[in-house]
């Protein structure tokens, strides 16, 4: 089921649904491996200053995988 138009390839469809189970994945690895989910505070500021460097261990954790090729990947 989608709302997609009918004549949407079903390449289409199935990019997209890898597409949300790597967003998925990503945030749950934002959330329990990198602790975005730490945060305590009560104001913008310290939520930013929290986030920014989480988000940026993220992307130094995504790019090292990357640039290590796919064998380096988990086995889902």
């Amino acid at each position: 089921m989608s709302t997609l138009p009918e004549t949407t390839p079903i390449e289409q469809l199935v990019r997209l649904g890898k597409i949300r189970w790597r967003i998925e994945h990503d945030y749950r690895e934002l959330k329990h491996g990198l602790g975005l989910d730490h945060f305590e505070g009560r104001h913008w500021l310290g939520w930013h200053h929290h986030t920014t460097p989480v988000t940026a261990a993220h992307l130094f954790i995504t790019m090292k995988r990357l640039a290590a090729g796919p064998k380096a990947l988990p086995a889902a």
